[in-house]
C-alpha cells in the first residue's frame, strides 16, 4: 500500500482531515493490475540479463548462492470522502550470476491518481553489471537508467555510469559499501529542448540486520552536473512471512536542486506499504 501526499504530486505524504473509507472499484483494479503486469514483464523480457537497489551494484555471490533470483513488490491504495485518491507501485527485479560477474535487470512505475486525473507517473527501467575483483571486497560497476515521470518538467532521462566500489565491511549483523564514478546524461525536455551533460557520481549502501526475520535498508546517492545535483535516499525495513513473502515499509526521496520549469517541485517523496515475493 502506497500514499501519496493528495495536494502535490511531488509532496509528502499528509493525513486527510477527515475519515476515508478504503476502496477498490473495477476501473483502479484493471489500471493497477494493467500497470504492474507491464513492470514484471519488462523484467521478464530481459531475463537473459538481471536487487532491489535503485542505483548500486549488488554484492557478490555467496558460496551457496543461486544462480538466479528475483522478486516482486506491490503496493495499492484507494481512499475516498474527502479526496478520492489512487495509488500505485509495483517493482519488478531479476538477477542472475556468472561466475564474476553480477547481472541485475530492474523496472518501476509508480501512479496516483486524484478524482480520476493522473497527478503523478513514473517509470523507470534499469540494467546493473558488477564485476568483482581478487579479493571479492573491491569491484567495477556500470550502470544504464531510463526514466520517465510525467510533471517533472522532463519527457524523460537516460543515464549512463561507471566506476569503482569498495565493500567496507559485511558482516551476520550489518555491511557497508560504497562506490563512486563519472557519468553521461542525456535530458530531453517537455518543451522539446534537450541538453546532454556530464556529471559525478557517489553513493553508499547500508544494510542492518534487526533479527532473524527483520532487516534495514539506506541507501544513499549524489550526481552532480555543472549547475544541477540529484540527490536520492531510500529507507526501509522488511519483515519476512515465510522464505518467499516479506512485508516491506520505506521512503523514497529524490531532489533535483534545479529543475527545470515546468516541474512541479524539486523534490518527490514517496512512502510506501508493500508485499514483496521473492524467487
Amino acid at each position: 500500500m502506497t500514499m501519496r501526499s493528495p495536494v502535490h504530486a511531488n509532496n509528502s505524504v499528509t493525513t486527510p482531515a477527515a475519515p476515508v473509507a478504503l476502496s477498490c472499484p473495477p476501473p483502479a483494479l484493471r489500471r493497477c493490475l494493467g500497470l504492474f503486469v507491464l513492470t514484471v514483464l519488462a523484467c521478464w523480457q530481459n531475463s537473459a540479463q538481471a536487487a532491489d537497489s535503485l542505483f548500486y551494484a549488488p554484492p557478490p555471490p555467496s558460496d551457496d548462492a543461486v544462480p538466479f533470483s528475483g522478486a516482486i513488490e506491490l503496493g495499492y491504495t484507494a481512499l475516498s470522502g474527502n479526496t478520492n485518491t489512487e495509488t500505485l507501485l509495483g517493482k519488478g527485479r531479476i538477477t542472475w550470476y556468472d561466475q564474476a560477474w553480477t547481472h541485475t535487470t530492474r523496472a518501476e512505475v509508480k501512479s496516483v491518481s486524484d478524482s480520476e486525473n493522473t497527478t503523478a507517473e513514473q517509470y523507470l527501467f534499469s540494467q546493473r553489471e558488477r564485476y568483482s575483483l581478487e579479493d571479492s571486497l573491491n569491484y567495477l560497476f556500470g550502470l544504464a537508467r531510463y526514466e520517465k515521470e510525467r510533471f517533472s518538467g522532463y519527457d524523460n532521462q537516460f543515464t549512463t555510469i561507471v566506476g569503482y566500489g569498495r565493500q567496507l565491511f559485511d558482516t551476520d549483523l550489518q555491511a557497508l559499501s560504497l562506490e563512486a564514478g563519472p557519468g553521461y546524461r542525456f535530458d530531453d525536455y517537455e518543451n522539446g529542448g534537450s541538453r546532454h551533460m556530464m556529471l559525478g557520481y557517489l553513493a553508499a549502501d547500508y544494510a542492518l540486520t534487526l533479527s532473524d526475520t527483520a532487516s534495514f535498508i539506506q541507501q544513499f546517492s549524489v550526481e552532480g552536473a555543472e549547475d544541477n545535483v540529484t540527490i536520492r535516499s531510500y529507507s526501509a525495513i522488511s519483515v519476512a512471512i515465510n522464505s518467499s513473502l516479506s512485508l516491506r515499509v520505506s521512503h523514497d526521496i529524490k531532489s533535483n536542486s534545479s529543475p527545470p520549469r515546468e516541474a512541479d517541485a524539486h523534490t518527490d517523496r514517496t512512502t510506501a506499504a508493500s508485499v514483496v515475493y521473492n524467487f
